[in-house]
């Protein structure tokens, strides 16, 4: 049934004349018909709005919920809908709901907030994703407690992770590895924040993490104490953990880094066992281990792989760009020891921001090469004196 002068009618004199002569069924294909003309026609005039919208909320009311979803569906497709229309489709389209709040272009902050007081979790994470959400809309979602909200915030780029909303999201990302693997992928979000997450985080994501320490400032590390009572042992340590690493005696590595960092034995083991190497150079650093001396332990504590080579030299970089005092801090984020929002005040900010997503520059590759070889050299020597 095809409507093409719906918009002129007089809605009350139609709606009468349906009750009167059609019923149900004829109010239903009417509703339907005057959804897809209205849907059709682009964007209205205010009047052609407000005389559709009177016609429409007495057909709604009076139609069959079958065909009321079927019609909402179609009146979602609409141009323009006002807020009035927009709470007609919300209430009446059932389970499109979803596929009407990621496809339309415009909604109030009225009908989302209505849709979010429903504690609908697929809904709310549906909105979470959507582009120009005003301070009021986020306000609502940072304060519902689901993952998939949570998860589709952190991949929402039009959302910027600053003041509450980043503390909110830092918080998520402890306890969602979802949400940390997202977070670490945007360029306007301080990994560093993603510490806590650290051993849930893709190999290349912790070194994300620890590239975001480069060339900063860290407030003081409570485990400092402990490493400045153990600086003197530190050749000792780390010939201890070369020997373990190249004899492949991870378990005593546990107990070694256990004893000597304060952590728990269930993530020294973590660290035993990490073949990237990421947490190791961590646990080097912070203790002041050097490029040359750390990438020896490095070598035997990584996998075998094609890209060790790369990888080794890599963290050769960071031997010369990370400092010991940000590795220790952030071995004291793994002990749940110091609040990481800090590292958001202007003193703790990395120096150089660019250097943490663009590639070094050839010559600072060139020297970590040269370390990694050192390095090579050494071992090899260590490995001709037993022979010998």
């Amino acid at each position: 049934m095809v409507l093409p002068n719906m918009l002129g009618f007089q809605p009350y004199e139609t709606f009468q004349l349906l009750i009167e002569t059609g019923g149900v069924d004829r109010t239903n294909t009417l509703l339907i018909a005057a959804c897809d003309a209205y849907a059709r026609r682009g964007r209205p005039t205010v009047p052609e709005m407000e005389q559709f919208e009177t016609l429409a909320t007495r057909l709604f009311q009076s139609a069959s919920p079958q065909a009321r979803a079927k019609a909402a569906a179609i009146l979602g497709r609409s141009e323009l809908l006002s807020q009035a229309l927009e709470q007609l489709v919300v209430e009446n389209i059932g389970e499109d709901l979803v596929s009407f709040l990621a496809s339309a272009e415009e909604l109030s902050d009225r009908t989302l907030l209505d849709v979010l007081g429903r504690y609908d979790v697929a809904a709310a994470a549906t909105i979470a994703g959507r582009k120009n959400l005003t301070n009021v809309v986020l306000a609502k979602l940072f304060q519902m407690n689901s993952r998939k909200v949570y998860r589709a915030l952190a991949t929402n780029m039009d959302i910027t992770p600053r003041g509450a909303y980043l503390s909110a999201l830092a918080r998520s990302a402890q306890m969602d590895h979802l949400v940390a693997e997202a977070l670490g992928e945007r360029k306007d979000f301080d990994a560093a924040l993603l510490a806590p997450a650290f051993f849930d985080l893709s190999d290349a994501q912790r070194i994300k993490v620890i590239q975001a320490f480069a060339n900063r400032e860290t407030p003081a590390a409570p485990i400092s104490r402990t490493i400045e009572q153990l600086s003197v042992a530190t050749p000792e340590l780390t010939k201890a953990l070369m020997k373990l690493f190249s004899e492949n005696r991870r378990p005593e590595v546990t107990k070694l880094l256990a004893q000597i960092t304060g952590l728990d034995e269930v993530r020294c083991g973590q660290i035993a066992h990490d073949v990237t190497g990421a947490s190791t150079f961590v646990v080097l650093r912070g203790f002041g281990v050097s490029a040359y001396d750390g990438l020896k332990v490095l070598i035997h504590a990584t996998s075998h792989d094609s890209e060790r080579s790369r990888a080794l030299a890599d963290f050769a970089s960071l031997f010369a760009t990370v400092s010991a005092d940000a590795m220790a801090y952030l071995m004291s984020a793994w002990r749940g020891e110091v609040n990481l929002l800090d590292l958001s005040k202007p003193q703790y900010r990395p120096v150089n921001m660019p250097s943490r997503r663009t590639p070094q520059p050839a010559a600072a590759s060139g020297s970590g090469n040269a370390v990694v070889e050192q390095a090579m050299v050494a071992l090899s020597r260590i490995g001709a004196r037993r022979a010998g």
